[in-house]
């Protein structure tokens, strides 16, 4: 195999996940991925390989080594639901020449709109057609992973044990909620989830949801002077009563924000969806406060006291779980520096699996897997930028072992 025909092959299979469902998976087409990635896990040799209920795969390497510690490399086979995922059709681009590429529907890939395309000029690159996502996320960090486990196998070096595991549902926030963390029996793990080639990542926000809901009374028109309760502009109000510029289009690096990400309703009923992010976890409860003190002064100021709030925790920040094991960053930096790759560490403004994972006892940072433009139709990888995280991966298993002697870490130093 290599990353090119996997990722292709990958990619054909629609695996939306759906907020709205109650079962996991969220939807039918994860798992029918999930038996397809187990069937090619056990071609190149990864005998263990399974699909459990809940719609998670998981497989092994056997240790060459013992003296090695177990590494793992987890990615997540949902694509995000809000832009179509199916009847992909991906261009190849060979030798892109630094020009705007065309896509259908009036949309182009241009470098003046996405800066990171002129870093790019004489690799392949792997764009959608412009009427669907492209699935990079996350199907490139799954054909990553599972082309270094082949050339691990193949190659028989010295290593430890190596743990791999795909799982449903990420981009709704659930991907590890039935993560068998003892079962995949790992030191610590990498998901392999994040963007340009480099990336190493191990702080992400704090995130909340908010749900909203605002009850009215409706009356005719013409008689509803003190009567008549418009749920809508209380709704109002409680957006107007929040901090204007903490929203994510005006926001950037370790910056947090509240965002109204859906809004439905009519004079009886408004309700709408909030999320809250940020790094700092002392702002981040103040977002969480803002939010209860807008519904308290409208619940103080309306008799009918309309305003519901409920607040639910969804993830917390890796970075307090990683420094106490900062041997995962030092050997994946180690990793990028041997494949000629400079680490860029940068905060995440979003959540991967690995951010729960380290707080059910696994730690767990992020690492690139050479896409960009994920969630949009004008998504794109960059085929050489995967190849070179194939063989991040691989030097990762093989220099394991030299972070946990003294020698090796004085070196590091």
């Amino acid at each position: 195999m290599n990353v090119r025909e996997l990722f292709l092959d990958l990619v054909s299979y629609p695996s939306a996940s759906d907020e709205s469902a109650v079962c996991t998976p969220s939807t039918p087409g994860q798992k029918v991925l999930g038996a397809r990635i187990v069937s090619l896990m056990k071609e190149i040799g990864i005998e263990d390989a399974f699909l459990d209920e809940k719609g998670y795969v998981y497989g092994s390497i056997p240790a060459t080594d013992p003296r090695e510690h177990t590494i793992g490399f987890i990615a997540h086979m949902d694509t995000y639901g809000g832009v179509s995922g199916e009847n992909i059709k991906p261009q190849i681009i060979e030798n892109y020449d630094g020009s705007s590429i065309p896509l259908q529907g009036g949309l182009c890939l241009s470098p003046e709109e996405f800066p990171s395309l002129g870093e790019q000029v004489g690799k392949t690159l792997i764009t959608t057609d412009g009427t669907t996502l492209l699935g990079g996320d996350d199907k490139a960090g799954i054909a990553e992973i599972l082309v270094a486990a082949e050339e691990l196998i193949q190659e028989k070096k010295p290593h430890g044990s190596v743990k791999i595991a795909f799982t449903p549902d990420e981009e709704i926030g659930a991907g590890a909620e039935y993560f068998d963390v003892k079962g995949f029996g790992c030191d610590y793990a990498y998901t392999v989830d994040g963007g340009g080639l480099g990336e190493l990542e191990y702080e992400n926000f704090n995130a909340a949801s908010a749900v909203v809901e605002i009850s009215g009374l409706s009356i005719h028109t013409g008689a509803a002077k003190g009567k008549l309760v418009n749920s809508m502009s209380i709704a109002m109000e409680f957006c107007g009563l929040l901090p204007q510029a903490a929203v994510p289009e005006h926001t950037e690096n370790y910056e947090g924000f509240i965002h109204l990400d859906a809004i439905h309703g009519d004079v009886e009923k408004t309700v709408m969806q909030f999320i809250i992010r940020d790094h700092d976890r002392a702002l981040f409860e103040q977002k969480k406060n803002l939010m209860k003190a807008a519904a308290d002064f409208l619940n103080e100021k309306h008799p009918s006291k309309p305003v519901t709030l409920v607040l639910k925790d969804t993830y917390s920040n890796m970075k307090e779980q990683i420094l106490p094991h900062m041997e995962v960053i030092e050997t994946m930096r180690q990793a990028m520096h041997e494949n000629g790759v400079t680490p860029v560490t940068l905060p995440i403004r979003g959540g991967t699996d690995g951010a729960r994972l380290s707080y059910m006892g696994l730690p767990c940072p992020n690492i690139c897997t050479g896409g960009a433009n994920a969630h949009g139709k004008q998504e794109y990888v960059v085929v050489d930028d995967m190849e070179k995280i194939k063989d991040i991966i691989k030097t990762a298993v093989y220099i394991t072992c030299l972070l946990y002697t003294s020698d090796a870490a004085d070196d590091l130093t």
